[in-house]
């Protein structure tokens, strides 16, 4: 098992980055641990909703959660405004750091993360495959 540790900087799109990092590192399979930060603009799939939704800032990530790889990624986060309300779901590309994103990924070494479509949800979702 890996551990990575990365920070992403004012600017960058955090799913968007998260996909990039899992290509460019060829990883597997892999789990956020960890993620704290602020976001300019969150773009969140709320449940049983098939748009998307755009939650202006300043917001700072409260908890990011999930599973990705070079086959696909699925995330939740939650973010919290300036009164501390909080919203959460699906972590969709167009959530911006506002200031940083310090993330640690863990890398398992003995399965491969893939995603296929779910004939009763619709929905792409993970498949473990032992390497």
């Amino acid at each position: 098992m890996k551990i990575h540790s990365i920070r992403l900087s004012p600017g960058n799109d955090l799913k968007h980055s998260l996909d990039t990092f899992a290509a460019d590192n060829k990883l597997d399979a892999a789990a956020i641990v960890t993620c704290v930060g602020s976001l300019t603009v969150a773009s969140i799939r709320f449940a049983g909703k098939e748009q998307t939704d755009s939650v202006p800032g300043p917001l700072e990530i409260t908890s990011l959660t999930g599973t990705f790889s070079t086959h696909g990624s699925h995330f939740h986060i939650t973010v919290t405004d300036q009164n501390g309300k909080a919203s959460g779901g699906h972590l969709k590309e167009g959530a911006i750091v506002r200031t940083t994103a310090e993330i640690v990924i863990l890398e398992p070494e003995d399965v491969i993360f893939m995603r296929e479509t779910d004939i009763q949800t619709g929905y792409k979702e993970l498949k473990i495959v032992p390497k």
